[in-house]
């Protein structure tokens, strides 16, 4: 198993507070089971999910599992989960044995800067754009902290 890390305080915020359906605080585990809900349902959102997708989250790590995942999806899971706010460490089994290119996206950095040094032309932005699709929706709309897939050009 492979681990990634991330910026703990970037990302999307789907955790919110926990709901007191009681007076008591919710226990350790009962909280843990809520984020791993909402990060299901942020996977679902995505269109990541599958019923062969496992997570578990221990304190900021999550363990993301799938037995039928190809590679590009597994990428996609990593950063998925990776890129929500209070994660700090994705670990999971990448297929072949390549090691995949992930960037953290700088503070003033373009997706065209970003091409340009991995793929040696910034017209080739939408190469990256496209590889982490759907977790981004507009090629201008990155953010310091962020992790994006770089795809192999082969």
């Amino acid at each position: 198993m492979a681990i990634w890390d991330f910026a703990k305080n970037a990302g999307k915020s789907i955790f919110g507070k926990a709901e007191a359906a009681t007076p008591a605080q919710p226990t350790a585990a009962e909280d843990s089971a809520r984020k791993v809900e909402a990060l299901k349902n942020e996977l679902r959102a995505l269109d990541l999910d599958s019923s062969d997708v496992h997570l578990t989250l221990r304190g900021d790590t999550v363990k993301v599992e799938s037995r039928g995942a190809d590679r590009e999806t597994m990428e996609k899971l990593v950063l998925a989960v990776g890129n929500i706010d209070g994660i700090a460490k994705v670990e999971a089994d990448m297929p072949q044995e390549a090691t995949p290119v992930f960037h953290t996206v700088q503070k003033g950095e373009t997706l065209s800067a970003i091409a340009s040094k991995y793929l040696g032309s910034a017209n080739k932005y939408p190469v990256i754009f496209e590889a982490n699709r759907p977790m981004l929706s507009d090629p201008d709309k990155i953010y310091p902290g962020q992790t994006l897939r770089i795809p192999q050009e082969g």
